[in-house]
């Protein structure tokens, strides 16, 4: 059970005041993420115009890893970062500085190649689901039982029916026989009740501005940093 930091993700610079866009940015909002009890890093490399990019990895990584050594760190392969498949396919096979792991969206038509070219290159995969559909045709995959952890990223904003998703893609996983470490998280107003449900069923979670501002009383987090002491709060108190 971890606590991840989902440190910028597609959010639009006027999201947050505080939302790590730059490099140097990213580099030290993550170390500061560390700091406060975050067990590793998911990052949205971007360009210096702030755009996403895939090609940008080569750029990130090696900030991170200076200011946050021996931490994973993740990245992102969203189909629409490069929005173009080849274009996808061709960063990934051309990174220099590899992340530890990298989600993938099964949501995408391209995620099996996706997954193939992460696999090539020793990257290990966060398979994200975010519907029941997403989990019929991950555990359909052959080398579903080879990723490194099952992403179940719930975007239902109704408390009720993020529940339900997140039973349905349970139940497949469970009915497949596939057992992976697994991190659970939401997105806007469903993220603390995620972080609170991941903590009772004993899986990982994330919080950071890529799902959320608000902390679990309401107010607006200063940042990054404010967020994930919340989350790791949860989890060493055993809050309900």
């Amino acid at each position: 059970m971890i606590v991840q930091a989902c440190i910028n993700g597609a959010r639009p610079a006027e999201y947050h005041a505080a939302l790590p866009l730059s490099v140097a940015e990213m580099a030290r909002d993550s170390a500061l993420c560390i700091a406060a009890g975050a067990a590793e890093i998911h990052v949205h490399p971007r360009k210096p115009d702030s755009r996403e990019s895939l090609a940008a990895v080569d750029d990130v990584i090696p900030a991170l890893r200076m200011h946050c050594p021996g931490t994973l760190i993740g990245v992102s392969t969203g189909a629409w970062i490069e929005n173009d498949v080849e274009a996808t396919r061709h960063c990934i096979r051309n990174w220099a500085n590899l992340p530890d792991y990298a989600s993938v969206n099964l949501s995408e038509s391209d995620a099996p190649m996706v997954m193939s070219l992460l696999r090539q290159r020793n990257v290990g995969i966060e398979a994200g689901l975010a519907s029941v559909e997403d989990a019929e045709r991950f555990v359909a995959l052959p080398e579903a039982a080879t990723v490194l952890r099952v992403l179940i990223e719930i975007g239902e904003q109704d408390i009720a029916a993020a529940d339900r998703v997140t039973e349905g893609i349970l139940d497949v996983l469970k009915a497949a026989g596939l057992q992976r470490p697994i991190l659970l998280h939401g997105f806007d107003a469903t993220v603390w009740h995620f972080v609170r449900r991941a903590r009772r069923q004993g899986f990982s979670t994330r919080v950071g501005l890529e799902d959320g501002k608000l902390l679990p009383d309401g107010r607006t987090a200063r940042s990054n940093t404010d967020l994930v002491a919340a989350a790791v709060s949860i989890f060493r108190q055993g809050a309900a």
